[in-house]
């Protein structure tokens, strides 16, 4: 069953009662003629079972820690926003998997040969992505199937910069000057949002096949503390870009992310995606992804399996 993802943006005090996540919502009385300080409270519940992320985006936001603990006990990604509505921190469950420690061990033991070689995979699969969204766009793609190919151990030839520049100077081709910086102009801002929760949603993957998020194959800053999840999301971030391109292309307003556009980066962990033949919604197969790479990390078999646009 896919998890759900609930966004919170209002004043809203959340609590635990029977394993049900109690949503309590300040709400003024129709009567207008009553002063503010009449109030009713509009209260729902969700199984804490069925929810996969959580993202906290209101200062008078109040979670209790039982709530918070039921959370975490269920593999679920909590993410808080900054002052600017933006994704600023994530929370994760410390041993979600009962093999935690030997699959640490793993990661911490893999030959250096062995993470060239997966990271060789992931690239390649990225850049097949990149070119199947730009073909949709109408865009020639010959160059990035090649660069594709061309990818060697370790990508030592940086073919995945080369298919980047080319991706991004060619994606929104005919609709708007774009330089992809995290830091710039929109839509970047609808890229960072997106990228931050497709982030959240490996990171919780990862967690929950018993990997350390830090602990990358290729990424490896000192000051990041979700490597792995850096590496594992490339070949889904196109999946990302799209819901941005169909932004783009609506017309709608993207100068700020408001209500209308963070509806549809949340559907992010729900989208369907192909692996293998078979569809399913993103976050069901990012546990096929990351349960693969546990067995390749543990020799079991060689390939990571990632989804691809057909």
């Amino acid at each position: 069953m896919i998890k759900r993802t609930l966004y919170f943006g209002n004043p809203a005090y959340l609590h635990l009662n029977n394993k049900q996540l109690m949503i309590r919502l300040p709400e003024v009385e129709k009567n207008e003629s009553l002063p503010l300080s009449f109030k009713k409270e509009a209260t729902t519940s969700i199984p804490v079972e069925d929810i996969g992320v959580v993202i906290l985006d209101d200062k008078q936001v109040t979670i209790t820690q039982g709530l918070l603990a039921a959370l975490l006990d269920n593999n679920v990604a909590l993410i808080t926003c900054n002052e600017t509505h933006h994704p600023t921190g994530l929370m994760l469950n410390l041993c979600s998997n009962t093999l935690q420690n030997m699959r640490f061990r793993t990661q911490l033991e893999a030959s250096e040969p062995l993470k060239k070689n997966l990271w060789q995979q992931t690239i390649i699969v990225k850049i097949n992505n990149q070119a199947a969204l730009l073909k949709m766009q109408g865009v020639k793609t010959d160059n990035m199937l090649h660069w594709a190919q061309s990818v060697k151990s370790g990508d030592t030839e940086n073919h995945e910069a080369r298919a980047a520049a080319y991706y991004w100077n060619n994606l929104f081709d005919g609709r708007l000057h774009f330089k992809r910086d995290r830091f710039g102009e929109p839509p970047n801002n609808l890229l960072n949002y997106g990228y931050a929760i497709l982030r959240a949603t490996v990171a919780r993957g990862l967690v929950g096949s018993g990997l350390l998020p830090t602990l990358g194959i290729h990424h490896e800053n000192r000051y990041n503390a979700y490597c792995l999840a850096d590496d594992i999301m490339e070949p889904y971030r196109p999946f990302v870009d799209k819901i941005v391109c169909d932004i783009v292309d609506s017309g709608e307003n993207y100068s700020e992310i408001n209500k209308s556009l963070k509806q549809q980066l949340l559907t992010i962990p729900a989208i369907d995606i192909n692996i293998d033949g078979e569809s399913s919604p993103l976050m069901v197969g990012l546990q096929r992804t990351t349960s693969s790479l546990v067995k390749c990390l543990e020799g079991e078999q060689r390939k990571i399996i990632y989804p691809e646009w057909l």
